[in-house]
């Protein structure tokens, strides 16, 4: 099927972003569902925290990351929508198998399926929604997109909570005893299966200003080497945030279970209210604050708006899980995640506006690299390394919740500051090739 262009910001855009919006959610409900399970798990499969962070990070991660490059190369390519229907299937059968999953390396197997899938999305995502809404709005629509992130893993929480409470150990046929864990997962994977069948309800739409068939992999090796200091500092900032959330999120329902002795019940609920609302409040609002500062002529506005937000993230991050009970972890817990979340809509939008359109899907999946390499595939291990092998005592995980989102947070910080006056400038020299080429 050829392209179909769509008018920017009409009613069709807005589907096609609600789409993608309900597939990243679910994206985000299988990627998480294991932050409630640590305990029966650990207890089933006989594992330690740290083999448990590779479960739900490492696993995930190293196909996630090193598959989303050579996938975006094709979503600049073919079509699309049709590579997101794809991963949508795939990721949603492994997350039902790792329900199956007898042993370790099953399960590690199993995870890393769940990650091959999901890395189809976010880069195609991306590079379509630029292509639906014209510059100055595209903030808004790719916080909206992203507001899946919070919103999936509040309901993650939420949905095994409640799972678990009501579900009972069965026994079937050739797969045995499944125990509610395993029952969870197998619930929550399949209706992934028809989110990707409503894929097809929409049109791939034009790539705008793109080249057909892509460019050439040399030209775009030599504009990331024209604009390195750009790209790493950009990549490398938001790695540590998102090592800092993952660090955060991995950990903080078993915080509140093992040194505050919360019911797990409880643990899901609160936790997947918080992310929901704050979570998913706070990118929106990002996404809204980078597109006033744009609309006020602030090229740099996107970045501007991450810093202000790490800076005011750091010292929630910090001292979250300090706190003498679980009242009080969770009110600082609803700041910490609201202004964690608020980076996420400026970063894409930075990288979507400061990328030429026939290369984004492929840059999109180089900062997908970095970031989930580093903060999905080390920010849970972080924590669990400092707990196993320095402090050796698994009641001292609050002290390592804190020290990885202290450092963390802090290199951010830093890395956004040196990182807002070389965006700013590489904006401005990209604003008068467009207008140059506009008017030629």
């Amino acid at each position: 099927m050829s392209p179909s262009p769509l008018q920017p910001m009409s009613r069709r855009s807005w589907y096609v972003v609600g789409v993608l919006t309900v597939a990243y959610i679910c994206s985000f409900i299988d990627r998480s569902v294991l932050g409630l399970m640590v305990g029966p798990i650990r207890a089933e499969l006989g594992i330690s925290d740290t083999q448990f962070s590779l479960l739900h990070g490492f696993a995930f991660a190293i196909f996630y990351t090193l598959l989303g490059i050579p996938i975006a190369w094709l979503a600049d390519r073919a079509s699309r929508r049709n590579i997101i229907a794809a991963g949508i299937a795939v990721w949603s059968l492994m997350t039902a198998l790792c329900g199956l999953a007898r042993t370790f390396g099953a399960m590690f197997m199993a995870r890393v399926g769940v990650g091959v899938g999901e890395a189809a999305l976010s880069p195609a995502a991306y590079s379509m929604i630029a292509d639906l809404f014209p510059r100055e709005k595209l903030g808004r629509a790719l916080g909206i997109y992203s507001s899946g992130v919070f919103i999936g893993i509040g309901l993650s929480f939420i949905l095994v909570a409640e799972l678990i409470g009501a579900l009972d150990t069965v026994t079937l046929p050739v797969v045995g005893e499944l125990t509610p864990w395993r029952l969870t997962l197998i619930v929550l994977g399949v209706p992934g299966l028809a989110i990707a069948a409503l894929c097809f309800t929409f049109r791939e739409p034009a790539r705008l200003g793109a080249a057909k068939g892509g460019v050439p992999l040399g030209e775009v090796g030599r504009f990331f080497g024209q604009n390195f200091s750009l790209y790493a500092l950009h990549f490398i900032a938001f790695s540590m945030l998102t090592l800092l959330f993952n660090a955060v999120m991995a950990w903080f329902a078993e915080y509140l279970i093992r040194i505050h002795d919360m019911d797990r019940g409880d643990a899901g609920w609160y936790i997947g209210l918080i992310v929901t609302f704050f979570g998913g409040g706070g990118i929106i609002c990002g996404g809204l604050h980078g597109d006033y500062l744009k609309r006020r002529g602030d090229n740099g506005g996107a970045i501007r708006s991450a810093l202000l937000a790490a800076c005011l993230l750091l010292p929630f991050g910090a001292a979250a899980t300090l706190m003498p009970n679980a009242g009080l972890s969770l009110l600082l817990c609803a700041p910490l995640l609201f202004f964690s979340s608020w980076v996420f809509a400026p970063a894409t939008a930075a990288l979507q506006l400061f990328s030429p359109p026939a290369m984004r899907a492929q840059f999109s999946a180089v900062y997908l690299f970095v970031v989930n390499l580093t903060g999905i595939g080390f920010g849970g291990t972080a924590v669990a390394l400092i707990t196993d092998f320095v402090f050796r005592d698994d009641g001292m995980l609050h002290y390592s919740i804190a020290i990885a989102a202290a450092l963390s947070g802090a290199v951010s910080v830093i890395l956004l500051w040196r990182l807002l006056g070389i965006y700013r400038r590489g904006m401005d020299d990209r604003e008068r090739q467009l207008a140059a080429e506009a008017a030629s």
